[in-house]
């Protein structure tokens, strides 16, 4: 059965909803659940212009976002974004949301003459790595080095 789904860009209005949505997303990533330090955490973001969401709803109900921090090249000398996060909730998986999400993230790309969007995924983490790749995301060869601060 094809269940239709929509997809808005957010303001912080929405925080409190992709709260819940941030908090499940942390918890995949065996972080403590704190949806007080989601809310606040997302509401800084958009209030800030620091990000940019968006959001997927299945009847008016979020079920999934891809959250964006803008970064930039500077060989290239242009603006690129960090797809950070996406999310979809267990029970909306599988209806091509992860798919329209990255879509409206390419778009909003392209609309802010973007060079490129990049993200990074565990090493482990299979069914994101086939989704990005069947979406046309590319495996980059380059290494990246962190440090804890």
């Amino acid at each position: 059965m094809f269940m239709e789904f929509s997809i808005h860009k957010a303001t912080a209005e929405d925080a409190s909803i992709i709260a819940t949505l941030f908090d499940a997303y942390r918890m995949f990533y065996q972080q403590p659940s704190d949806i007080k330090g989601a809310t606040e955490f997302i509401t800084e973001r958009l209030q800030q212009n620091e990000s940019v969401i968006f959001i997927a709803f299945i009847n008016n109900v979020a079920v999934g976002f891809t959250q964006l921090y803008p970064i930039f090249t500077s060989v290239g000398m242009q603006r690129t974004w960090l797809l950070n996060d996406l999310y979809i909730d267990s029970s909306a998986r599988g209806k091509g949301i992860a798919s329209a999400l990255l879509d409206a993230a390419k778009d909003f790309g392209r609309s802010t003459n973007s060079k490129w969007l990049m993200l990074q995924t565990g090493i482990t983490n299979a069914a994101a790595q086939s989704l990005y790749e069947k979406n046309g995301w590319h495996k980059e060869t380059d290494l990246f080095y962190s440090i804890n601060l």
